[in-house]
């Protein structure tokens, strides 16, 4: 008989515990009727990944078990394998419990704490102390694992799999970047191959700050074959029909944990269901949707506000916003100085009626000449400079923050990964806001997501000319940004360099790039660290973004350079 497996593909929330429990226990009720022998959730479904210091608390633990005791208190014929923090004697683990008949039947600890980028498992968790068990669930033996378990060659799975086990359940918490999809399917054909038993991924899904789960669960059958899969960046409740791997005899290297009996009736076979994976530029989109529309939601907004300067970068992040709220839920605002283009007001009016969103106009000219007026006995005697560029740019960012007082929405900033790698923005100007939605898109992607949504959608949502005109801050006339910094199609690539793979500036003049091009945009990059830590957060798509995941002393010396 096949074993029946319900994976609880969930959008669930940092510290909602009793939220998180109850939507747990529903989909529970769910399951039941669907005749599944075992549900699997995502790692830490009763706190939210990933909790950080909220597990220092003793009594966040407390609470996370008393949930995790009434989940375990609505199970009954169907196992349910459910990820929690788990206390004992002052230590924190990284557990997964597995329940049924209205109790906790056993608890696995993981073992493999990943210690690298956005990841800090070593300062939360001690790691398992490498007891395995075997759980029989409907008269299969199946083993249970969590996250980085399953990336290590000869771990818990392989172990697992000599050890016995027909199936193995693998928890995840598993953080999307552009990619990893194929990295993570390959991780699992290796593990499923290597034991010759068939592996069921459960992913979480949403948005958590600054990562976003894209969930993309599915099951890996023994011969490397995807069987059943999830949609990326949805919640699903996908349940799927596994053969198990042939039984082991008794003389097993793991105690077995009863958690089920066997039975012997007939179900009615299952749908298969795998869903296809998104191409790279639409799966970057959804990830920047799907962590916008949960940093609002989850933080109790329901509105935002863009400036809107009729450029392609908050062109953009309207779009975003409108696709992950709603049209009604967003608020652009356009605020004309003395240098704005009448083009660039067009573009804007143009961009907001093409999105159907709330526009308003509200010009800086009085403020900027009350600020030039009020500074004109300090500044005599000096020229004018970016001093008075950048005061337009704040006195943008004071507007948006007032509006957003007076209205309860949030501000959404516009700068793209490019400006902000190389410090071409305004503190306290046009990074003042709550999330930065393309913070960690380079400039030529903000190009390329903008014309494949304009594809997508058949029409342009994003006007033409919008997009291919030369980009400007309009702080100065006839200004324009190649005019501080090197073209993009140039800029980016050595950007990427820099901040995603590591290279020094000797490394890059040592293959040929144009030595002093390198020493400006590394010593640019190098300046402008002290900016990034008062930058709001905002999505990680790549594989080394700004914030939690790179992490560079504000103050230091090192230049990468050959003496």
């Amino acid at each position: 008989m096949p074993l029946r497996v319900a994976l609880c593909q969930l959008n669930l929330v940092v510290g909602d515990l009793e939220g998180n429990a109850d939507r747990v226990i529903d989909t529970l009720h769910e399951v039941e009727a669907a005749d599944a022998d075992v549900a699997v959730f995502p790692e830490l479904a009763i706190s939210g990944y990933p909790p950080e210091d909220l597990l220092f608390k003793p009594r966040f633990i407390a609470d996370s078990r008393a949930m995790l005791d009434r989940v375990a208190a609505a199970t009954g014929s169907c196992a349910a394998v459910v990820g929690f923090p788990d206390g004992e004697d002052g230590s924190v683990f990284n557990g997964a419990a597995i329940c049924a008949g209205g109790r906790v039947v056993g608890v696995y600890h993981k073992r493999e704490l990943p210690n690298y980028t956005v990841f800090d498992e070593e300062r939360y968790f001690i790691a398992g102390d490498g007891a395995m068990r075997l759980y029989e669930m409907a008269g299969i033996e199946v083993g249970v694992t969590i996250c980085e378990d399953l990336w290590i060659p000869g771990g818990p799975v392989n172990q697992l799999g000599a050890g016995g086990a027909q199936v193995v359940l693998n928890l995840n918490a598993s953080p999307y970047r552009a990619k990893k999809i194929v990295r993570r399917t390959d991780i699992l054909r290796s593990r499923a191959t290597e034991t010759g038993v068939p592996i069921v991924y459960v992913n979480q899904v949403g948005g958590q700050d600054e990562l976003v789960f894209d969930g993309d669960s599915l099951v890996i059958g023994p011969d490397g074959t995807v069987t059943a899969r999830a949609a990326q960046f949805d919640e699903e409740l996908l349940i799927v029909d596994i053969e198990p791997a042939p039984r082991a005899g008794d003389d097993k290297m793991f105690p077995v944990v009863a958690v089920t009996p066997a039975h012997d009736r007939q179900r009615p076979a299952v749908a298969e269901r795998i869903a296809p994976v998104l191409e790279p530029l639409d799966e970057i989109y959804r990830a920047l949707v799907l962590g916008t529309c949960d940093y609002v939601d989850k933080n109790g907004f329901s509105d935002v506000c863009v400036g809107l300067s009729g450029g392609i970068d908050s062109a953009l992040v309207a779009l975003i916003a409108t696709d992950a709220l709603g049209a009604e839920h967003v608020h652009s605002i356009a605020m004309p100085s003395r240098y704005s283009s009448e083009h660039s007001l067009s573009d804007a009016a143009a961009i907001a009626a093409s999105l159907a969103i709330d526009h308003r106009v509200i010009p800086i000219e009085a403020a900027h000449a009350s600020f030039l007026e009020m500074l004109a006995p300090e500044f005599a005697g000096l020229d004018a400079d970016v001093t008075e560029e950048n005061l337009q740019s704040r006195i943008r960012g004071v507007t948006l923050m007032a509006l957003a007082n007076k209205f309860d929405w949030l501000v959404l900033t516009t700068g793209n990964k490019s400006e902000t790698a190389v410090g071409y923005s305004t503190l306290y100007g046009d990074t003042a806001g709550a999330f930065a939605v393309i913070k960690d898109v380079w400039k030529l992607m903000v190009y390329d997501l903008s014309s494949r949504r304009n594809e997508i959608a058949g029409r342009e949502l994003i006007p033409a000319d919008v997009i291919t005109k030369a980009p400007s801050a309009e702080l100065r006339p006839g200004q324009r940004d190649d005019q501080s910094l090197p073209p993009y199609h140039v800029l980016d690539p050595l950007l990427q360099a820099l901040v995603e793979h590591d290279r020094t500036a000797g490394e890059l003049i040592a293959e040929g790039h144009d030595a002093a091009l390198v020493t400006r945009v590394a010593r640019l990059v190098d300046l402008a660290e002290y900016k990034r830590r008062q930058n709001p957060i905002g999505p990680r798509v790549s594989s080394r973004a700004f914030g939690k995941d790179r992490r560079v002393p504000i103050t230091h010396r090192y230049r990468g350079l050959d003496r």
